[in-house]
């Protein structure tokens, strides 16, 4: 195995680990142009419900970049997810 493969792997990795891809629009204020508003998109492997990877990367734009955060919007898969389906043996009718 090579370490290209290794590093490669990382996001499968991350997804046994019990992270899932998440991503954040992020809708923040330009510093020159306050009312003006700009999107970031933001996609790292995160764990639901707490996002510790995107809460350090919100502190750490908050401590060092100028852009006023307006909106955070995040998608992850435990947060949209389809109903589950169930195929049940049996049937009923009514009459």
């Amino acid at each position: 195995m090579t370490e290209r493969t290794i590093s490669g792997d990382a996001g499968f990795r991350a997804q046994l680990a019990g992270f899932s891809l998440t991503t954040a629009e992020i809708l923040y204020r330009l510093p020159d142009h306050p009312s003006l508003l700009q999107t970031y998109i933001w996609q790292e492997y995160d764990s639901a419900p707490r996002f510790p990877k995107l809460q350090s990367f919100l502190d750490f734009w908050i401590a060092k970049l100028d852009g006023k955060l307006f909106r955070v919007t995040v998608a992850h898969s435990k947060l949209i997810r389809p109903a589950e389906l169930r195929l049940v043996g049996t049937e009923f009718k009514l009459n």
